[in-house]
């Protein structure tokens, strides 16, 4: 019986340091991203933003054209692509359904592709990862030789992305998604070269690495809270 006991006890102290170690770097994943919260603007300016649009410049097949995307909190969204001056592709979120638009025809779209946005609440990604009912997230690594906190976010609808931010600047550098049930593509997207937009510090580089050779994307012009009307999600 003594010997019971003292397997009880071991075991009850193996899985409060399991607990207390998984409570741990949650707590040390919220700190590290309220300070890239911080970092980037503060929480009362990430959660002002109700709108907000993006336009970049990149080369797809040869061609160069841009890349613009549409946001309105909660979970409204669009992603254009425009060549020479018109829009070649379109594909929205009205908060409840998703659209494309292909050769000028409107069609409903594949909606395995906007299974993320039915949840969303937020437009800036940070403040929902600090929200528990969105995402459970623990820092998972930090390495000082390559100077990253790398922190596992899992999403309520699936997707796990890993989250590298800068050991001093705490600005996200790398975004990694391993996981999801919904039909958009691993990805690995890097993130650099980081600019003001009014009082918003955003990435003007996103890098999307692929095996078939990366794809760079360069931030022209990115404004929030003005311009965008709910008819742009129509």
């Amino acid at each position: 019986m003594k010997l019971f006991n003292l397997i009880l006890v071991v075991s009850a102290i193996t899985a409060s340091n399991h607990l207390f170690s998984q409570e741990s770097s949650q707590i040390k994943a919220h700190d590290i991203i309220e300070k890239a919260i911080q970092a980037t603007g503060g929480k009362k300016l990430l959660n002002s933003i109700k709108t907000l649009y993006s336009k970049s410049e990149t080369v797809m097949d040869g061609r160069n054209v841009n890349w613009i995307t549409k946001e309105m909190a909660p979970n409204k969204g669009s992603f254009e692509i425009e060549y020479q001056g018109r829009i070649v592709y379109k594909s929205w979120f009205d908060g409840k359904t998703g659209y494309e638009l292909v050769n000028g025809e409107r069609k409903l779209a594949d909606q395995a592709e906007f299974k993320d946005k039915v949840n969303r609440k937020y437009i800036i990604n940070e403040l929902a990862y600090i929200d528990p009912a969105l995402y459970t997230i623990e820092l998972v690594e930090t390495n000082t030789e390559k100077a990253y906190y790398k922190i596992k976010a899992t999403y309520v609808a699936g997707k796990v992305t890993y989250l590298y931010y800068d050991l001093k600047t705490y600005l996200l550098n790398k975004e990694e998604t391993v996981e999801n049930n919904n039909k958009s593509a691993f990805s690995t997207i890097l993130m650099s070269d980081y600019k003001k937009f009014g009082d918003l510090l955003y990435a003007t580089k996103s890098t999307f690495v692929s095996e078939d050779g990366d794809q760079i994307a360069t931030l022209v012009d990115l404004y929030y809270n003005k311009e965008i009307k709910d008819k742009d999600f129509k």
